[in-house]
């Protein structure tokens, strides 16, 4: 598992966001932290029916890329990559298959990365897990 860490920003607001707004905002900044290493965003927030929803498909290559954002502003729920747990992966894998099947995709290889995203204290960190699990 590849982790590329140090990304900083600047937040354009302190204090606490809201569950959804801060879900946005991580989400936001690990899609320009993939573009800007050079993949291809071919979608965001891809749902399938009640099954679940993945963050950001994207190519880096010919590979398509799975990849799942947590976002915290702080740790009183253990570090966001934590909370990918094995039936979180489970439910990832359903749905990446949904969207193969929806897509009519085949023969592409795929992988599945995990971006953590900590905002603090006006400064966002960002470390990605690239293929996190299999």
């Amino acid at each position: 598992m590849a982790l590329e860490t140090g990304f900083s920003e600047l937040v354009p607001s302190a204090g606490k966001l809201d569950r959804k707004k801060l879900a946005e905002l991580g989400e936001e900044h690990a899609a320009k932290h993939v573009a800007a290493l050079g993949y291809r965003i071919v979608k965001r927030n891809f749902r399938f029916g009640k099954v679940g929803e993945i963050d950001i498909v994207a190519y880096d290559g010919d590979c398509l890329v799975f990849v799942e954002v947590k976002a915290r502003q702080d740790y009183s729920h253990g570090e966001p990559e934590a909370s990918v747990n094995p039936r979180k992966q489970a439910q990832l894998k359903r749905v990446a298959r949904m969207y193969y099947y929806v897509n009519g995709l085949s023969d592409v290889v795929c992988r599945f990365d995990v971006i953590a995203v900590d905002i603090f204290d006006k400064k966002v960190d960002i470390r990605h897990h690239q293929n996190a699990f299999y």
